[in-house]
């Protein structure tokens, strides 16, 4: 046998320098683990965006305005940020949400008139790229909790197929705070409670709403990492009727006679406590620092149901600064110019392309935005790139009577409902809607149905067009439509171009396959299309033909058998 002789300080050398190759291999890699970790760990520079959308909030219903009910939640965010003083949304649900979601005008997605009703085949279209869309581009984690109200007949509807990465809230405009079941009417009742794309029954406590989605909301701050970009839109259905709160709010306001604005008054104080521990939250796990907190209300109060919107003229549902003049502030130790007021003029629209580009992403021409980036004005205090809005224009609500192309100088019809703000003034025509003001000794009344205290309007019958300087009158007393012909004939003229690129309005008929009662008790999508019929006739033909095949491979499984016990 032959054997190789090796020196022994040599073999003893060749293993150490394997061993330390190994080791400097080892640490290379740890190291490699350790950067990539830390790179992992990172602050983003992409803020974390937290939007915070209240419901039916009157312009009066916050302590820094003025009124009675105590919000020191919001007074302190408000004082500590930026107060939005002239800022505008939607007089409805629905269409404040759809500007939101897409940063576009009513006129262009169809959604012109009115809200999107439960029974209704009608969504926020397809075709529109959504703001969780844009964000979840740039790198963002997408979270919705709340009230969605843009539609759900069918599952490309849900908040999840339109660029949220999670949803737990309610597809409705409005329904019951502890049970979360909704009526549209007789023998048309469900339930509206969601986690993702199912009805959440097992999540549910009973617990009342504004609560519960709080809940939520810390959970989503808890098991995410402060150190990836969140986009979370808290979407409260508070302060929208029904009129519910635990009684313990109540105790409160005992003070205040009427029994709607108590309530409303003690579900105001439970949203603004709800407010105080999400930004607790915020700061527990980390966020806080790095996080821009929107804070809006989607249209007026409703005076009946206790808002105020008080010294604004009008109400929810109305194109008077009442419905559509809001509650607004922005929050964030990232403002240049904190403990400021914004009189620029802001629109719900605006927070589309502000947003996506705060939080580094893109904006492609063919989204073909309303909105405009706002944040210089906002944080820094710089003329705003916004100039008009147009409120809407409806080609379908209530004409007004003595409306005509004659009172319109031949440039619009004025029985048709529009608005539209340009610089100082404001123009209306058609219907605006209810035009009271409604003073806050109105709420002294056991009885809120009695307008004593109501200034009424007697002389605004027979009108259909209306002219206002917002600027020097904001409470819409004075109108100058008589005395300054020349500036109504050109806010005409804008109408009428802006009214060459509405689509046709969305506002399909009642479709009884809606009724919860198809589906299990649960409000929720019934429609479906070609496609979606064909792929569930493939999905149930694999199964039968499955369950077909097994059979009889029994039954020749069987036969056999018999066979070999027969021989």
């Amino acid at each position: 046998m032959f054997i190789l002789w090796i020196p022994v300080s040599l073999f003893l050398s060749f293993i150490v320098s394997q061993t330390w190759s190994i080791q400097m291999s080892w640490e290379n890699w740890n190291a490699e683990l350790r950067n990539r970790g830390n790179e992992f760990d990172k602050p983003s520079s992409q803020p974390h965006i937290i939007f915070i959308l209240v419901d039916d909030q009157g312009f009066r219903d916050v302590g820094y305005h003025g009124s009675e009910i105590k919000t020191p939640t919001l007074d302190r965010l408000a004082a500590q940020g930026v107060k939005l003083e002239n800022y505008y949304v939607q007089p409805l649900c629905s269409p404040s949400r759809s500007q939101l979601m897409t940063g576009r005008y009513q006129i262009h997605t169809g959604l012109q008139h009115s809200i999107i009703r439960a029974t209704q085949p009608n969504c926020l279209p397809l075709e529109n790229v959504t703001l969780p869309q844009k964000l979840k581009q740039a790198g963002y984690s997408t979270h919705m909790v709340g009230k969605w109200h843009l539609g759900f007949y069918k599952r490309g509807c849900l908040p999840t197929q339109r660029g949220f990465d999670t949803f737990f809230g309610s597809l409705l405009g409005s329904g019951d705070y502890y049970s979360h079941y909704k009526c549209e009417g007789p023998g048309m009742c469900g339930y509206d409670l969601y986690e993702g794309e199912e009805a959440a029954w097992e999540q549910d406590r009973g617990l009342y709403s504004t609560l519960m989605f709080t809940r939520k909301a810390v959970n989503i701050l808890a098991n995410h990492n402060p150190h990836r970009p969140l986009f979370l839109y808290l979407a409260y259905q508070a302060v929208h009727s029904p009129l519910q709160v635990p009684a313990r709010y109540l105790e409160r306001y005992k003070g205040i006679p009427n029994l709607h604005r108590r309530k409303y008054a003690a579900m105001v104080s439970c949203l603004d406590e709800a407010i105080h521990n999400l930004t607790l939250a915020l700061k527990r796990y980390g966020y806080y620092d790095n996080t821009v907190i929107v804070y809006s209300s989607d249209n007026g109060g409703q005076p009946l149901a206790g808002g105020s919107n008080w010294p604004l003229r009008g109400s929810k549902a109305t194109y008077w600064e009442g419905g559509i003049r809001a509650v607004g502030f922005v929050h964030s130790p990232l403002l240049v110019n904190k403990g400021t007021k914004c009189r620029s003029l802001v629109h719900i629209t605006d927070w589309f392309p502000t947003l996506v580009t705060l939080g580094e992403g893109t904006l492609d021409e063919d989204l073909n935005l309303d909105g405009y980036d706002v944040w210089e004005a906002i944080s820094e205090g710089r003329p705003s790139p916004r100039q008009d809005i147009l409120h809407n224009i409806d080609p379908i609500y209530i004409k007004a009577k003595n409306g005509s192309w004659k009172a319109g100088y031949g440039l619009w019809n004025t029985a048709i409902q529009a608005a539209l703000r340009v610089g100082h003034w404001k123009l209306l025509t058609g219907v605006p809607g209810y035009s009271d003001w409604v003073p806050p000794q109105t709420f002294s009344n056991q009885r809120l149905t009695n307008r004593w205290h109501n200034e009424r309007i007697r002389w605004d019958r027979g009108k259909s067009i209306w002219l206002f300087n917002i600027t020097a009158d904001p409470y819409e007393r004075v109108d100058l439509s008589q005395r300054y012909p020349h500036i109504v004939k050109k806010m005409l003229m804008r109408l009428a171009q802006y009214n060459k690129t509405a689509v046709p309005v969305r506002y399909p008929s009642k479709d009884m396959r809606s009724n919860p009662q198809y589906n299990g008790g649960v409000w929720g999508p019934w429609y479906k299309d070609e496609r979606e019929m064909q792929e569930e006739d493939e999905r149930y033909n694999n199964l039968f033909n499955n369950h077909l095949g097994k059979r009889r491979w029994k039954k020749k499984s069987k036969n056999r058998k018999l066979k070999r016990k027969v021989e």
